[in-house]
Parts: C-alpha cells; sequence; structure tokens
C-alpha cells in the first residue's frame, strides 16, 4: 500500500507524482465524458489539455461554438453539487422555483370556441434538506412542453408530474394568472362591453393529495345600509337630500374544484353575480347609471354581509370544495378599508395572513 492511501498521513511529492501517473494512464484510456464526470479539473492536467494561453481569454463571442456531449458534461452545475454546498440551515424547503414567466395559452370556453391569453405562471417544488438546490429552467422547459394544449387541470397536472419527475421532488405547485374577458350587457340601454376578471388556476399536490383551485377576484359597488337609512331619514324628517355612500368593492373568492363536473370560469363569475349583483358596469348611458342606482339602492351590503351571500351561492353548488372569501369595502366615509374572511374546510386555514393581503385587493380603474 503507498503511503498517501494511509489515513491521516500526509502524501509526498512522490506519492502526488504517482497519483498523477495513475491518473494519467487511466484518463488516456476512459472516455472524455467519464473524465468530466469525475472532475472537470482533471481534463487540465492531462497532456495536450491544458489552457496555454490562460489568463490571456479571447474577448470575440464564438458564434458557431456548439457544446458536444463530453464538454457539456464538464461544465459545473453548483445547484446540484454536493451537500457541503448547501449555505445556512440544513432545512427543508417547501417551495423553491420560479415566479411570473408569461407565455399565451389557449382556454376553452363554456360556450364553445377557445380563447388564448396572456398567463403569468409560478411554479415551485419543495427541496429536500439535504439537496443543494434545483434546475430552475427545467419548470419552464416542463410548462412549454404542454403549452400548445388547450390548458385544463388535467393538462396542469401533466406539467407538475414531468417536473416532480425532473426534480425528484415531494411536494409541487403549479399557478397560472390571467385577465379573462366576458361580454357584460349595459342595464338598460343595450350596450355592450367587455369586464376582465383577474382569475387564477393552481394546482397544489401536498403529501401525496392534490387539490384543483380557482381563484376569482369579483369587483362590485356595495351602498353601506347604514348610510341608505341614514339618508332616508334625513329626507323624510327633515326634507333634507343626502345620498348614501358606496365604494368600489372587491371580494377574493378562492373554491377547490370538487367532483366530475367542470367549474367553468364563467359559472364562479355567475355564482359571484347571483351573490351580489351591482358588479361594476362597463358600457353606461344614462338610464344605465340611473339603473345602477336603483339596483344598489335594492341591495344594500356590509361587508359581513357580502362574503355571507358570496358563501350561500358556493354552499349550494356541489362542484365547490373548500373555499375562502376575503372582501374589502373601499370605503368612501372613511379613510380605511372595511373587509371580511369567511372560510369554509381546512384548505384555506391559516394563522397568520398576509401583511399585504388585503391591500392586494385594491383594483385601480
Amino acid at each position: 500500500m503507498n503511503s498517501f492511501s494511509k489515513i491521516g498521513v500526509a502524501p509526498s511529492a512522490e506519492d502526488a507524482a504517482n497519483a498523477l501517473k495513475t491518473l494519467r494512464e487511466w484518463a488516456a484510456s476512459a472516455d472524455p465524458v467519464e473524465v468530466a464526470r469525475l472532475d472537470p479539473a482533471i481534463a487540465r492536467l492531462l497532456p495536450g489539455a491544458e489552457v496555454s494561453n490562460y489568463p490571456d481569454l479571447s474577448r470575440s463571442y464564438p458564434s458557431d461554438f456548439r457544446p458536444d456531449e463530453a464538454y457539456h458534461a464538464s461544465m459545473p452545475d453548483l445547484q446540484n453539487g454536493p451537500t457541503s454546498l448547501i449555505v445556512g440551515a440544513r432545512a427543508v424547503l417547501q417551495h423553491v422555483g420560479i415566479s411570473n414567466f408569461r407565455l399565451p395559452i389557449r382556454f376553452h370556453l363554456r360556450d364553445g370556441g377557445d380563447l388564448t391569453l396572456e398567463a403569468s405562471v409560478t411554479g415551485t417544488v419543495s427541496l429536500d434538506a439535504d439537496r443543494k438546490g434545483i434546475n430552475m429552467s427545467r419548470i419552464m422547459r416542463s410548462f412549454y412542453a404542454h403549452s400548445e394544449r388547450t390548458f385544463s387541470f388535467e393538462v396542469l397536472e401533466a406539467v407538475i408530474e414531468d417536473y416532480k419527475r425532473d426534480h425528484d421532488a415531494v411536494d409541487a405547485r403549479l399557478m397560472m394568472r390571467f385577465s379573462f374577458p366576458v361580454r357584460q350587457k349595459s342595464l338598460r340601454s343595450g350596450l355592450e362591453g367587455w369586464q376582465y376578471y383577474d382569475i387564477a388556476l393552481e394546482l397544489v399536490e401536498q403529501a401525496g393529495q392534490r387539490k384543483r383551485i380557482i381563484h376569482l377576484d369579483y369587483v362590485y359597488s356595495s351602498t353601506c345600509p347604514c348610510s341608505l337609512e341614514l339618508s332616508e331619514h334625513a329626507r323624510k324628517v327633515r326634507g333634507q337630500l343626502a345620498t348614501p355612500h358606496s365604494q368600489r368593492s372587491v371580494a377574493r373568492i378562492s373554491v377547490v374544484a370538487s367532483g366530475s363536473k367542470c367549474l367553468w370560469f364563467e359559472d364562479l363569475i355567475e355564482l359571484a353575480r347571483a351573490a351580489v349583483p351591482t358588479e361594476t358596469q362597463v358600457m353606461v348611458k344614462r338610464e344605465d347609471e340611473q339603473a345602477f342606482a336603483e339596483l344598489n339602492a335594492a341591495n344594500p351590503i356590509f361587508v359581513e354581509d357580502a362574503a355571507r351571500a358570496f358563501a350561500q351561492q358556493l354552499l349550494a353548488d356541489q362542484r365547490v370544495g373548500d373555499f375562502r372569501i376575503i372582501a374589502s369595502h373601499q370605503e368612501s366615509l372613511h379613510s380605511h378599508d372595511a373587509v371580511s374572511v369567511l372560510i369554509e374546510g381546512p384548505t384555506f386555514v391559516s394563522e397568520s395572513l398576509d401583511p399585504r393581503l388585503f391591500a392586494s385587493l385594491h383594483k385601480p380603474g
């Protein structure tokens, strides 16, 4: 046994020379890919493999260079490096991936036909405590492999299978956000315009269980019942003209799609409209504005009422499982907002709220 192979004994220069000789003899007959996989630095120890002009490197971009298999195998990959490269605590990451990569996605409509929309995609996987990192681009590649298909939750499940396999991950999450257009008729004039709804599709796999989640932001007008009654009191008792206050309001409705029947985006929008019919309008003439004032007076609503009205519609639909309703009435009377949260089932239960949760419901005109 050579001295350099003895544990705890520092190798001599002669030992190093013998080891280098052995390494070169092996590398001379080995496949270049094998050499690179053992350690890319070995190639620099072999005769004729040195970069003779280093560090005087070329400053011209080699547009015609294409890496072969050996070169590709020699390239460093720090994210898939050994455990010794982990920075900080050796802790499990519940989510690691990429957010807001955009691409056009084709969706099928409830009444037939397809619609292509720009979607913002977020994809993450879990990461074990003893793994350095993931290859972020694989998430995009997995998604692009299915991007030409008309999207559905089944397609999202195929994507998640691909990038779970690519990353050897246990849990995964995929979300697509987009603005969904629907033609909206005016209340009385017969005009039509496009109403846009912020929608997100989320597929979550955790501990072997998958959930399909739809998020919808529904924007409506809320007339304060208290203000309405006080205004009528001023008119009746004192002959004083008064107007109740109302404001643009937003409900973020998140539902777990359940059962075998499809819950279309249009269905969820109609459920929200049935609960709170005072949706903001697109095309308005004078008769529509008057109708909207009458509609608000017929449906005055506190923020607590709004959450419960949405919940009543969702509870009655068998396609809806767990759900969460976050309502924000962005007050015209106060300099603050009135908010409420209603949760059904364990999916959306959380002891802590995102500090910017309610701020994210503000919708600029």
